[in-house]
């Protein structure tokens, strides 16, 4: 049986030398964010918005280290800048896992725009993207990521799909209830 991705991640974090993990706040990330937390060879830096974790990261890099940047889905609109500016002129590395939202399942409208949006956005920003749907492809996608990442120079991004990490429930549930109630 394959661990779960999130072990694997930490485990490949620590394989690779990832010594720096910025992140913003995401229950699809708790155990991977608790993992990095816990390892005191991992500086783990919660941002108060993704933008930071990209200025992070390449900071980590001026300074020797390397770096992985974690969010959710709807946070990447807020790194374009960053990216196209920073990461590409400069050519620093970059690792990224983006936890997806607005995709199976999801009840969140307001979700959607943004989750069906982040391929085509990082994709022309020139992020190498891999999606993944199991913890086996989770695990392949990470370690693949991380080495073009600090080998090549590249920006990278694992987008962890919802079908893996579950879909939040929201709009559905508020329905449902409305529609008891009105029984």
């Amino acid at each position: 049986m394959v661990d779960p991705w999130t072990i694997e991640a930490h485990r490949l974090f620590k394989k690779h030398g990832v010594k720096t993990v910025g992140y913003v706040p995401d229950a699809g990330l708790t155990d991977l964010i608790n993992s990095c937390e816990a390892d005191n060879d991992i500086r783990s830096v919660v941002t108060t918005t993704e933008e930071e974790g990209i200025g992070l990261s390449a900071g980590a890099w001026l300074g020797g280290d390397k770096s992985a940047v974690l969010m959710q889905s709807s946070g990447v609109g807020n790194t374009v800048n960053a990216i196209a500016s920073i990461i590409s002129s400069c050519q620093f590395p970059l690792f990224m896992i983006v936890t997806m939202r607005g995709q199976y399942g999801e009840s969140n409208p307001w979700q959607i725009p943004m989750g069906q949006a982040v391929e085509p956005v990082l994709k022309s920003l020139g992020v190498h993207v891999f999606e993944v749907e199991t913890d086996e492809e989770a695990t392949e996608a990470i370690e693949a990521g991380l080495k073009m990442a600090f080998v090549s120079n590249a920006a990278v991004a694992v987008l962890i799909s919802q079908r893996l990490i579950g879909a939040k429930s929201f709009i559905a549930d508020v329905a449902e209830e409305v529609h008891n109630v009105h029984e």
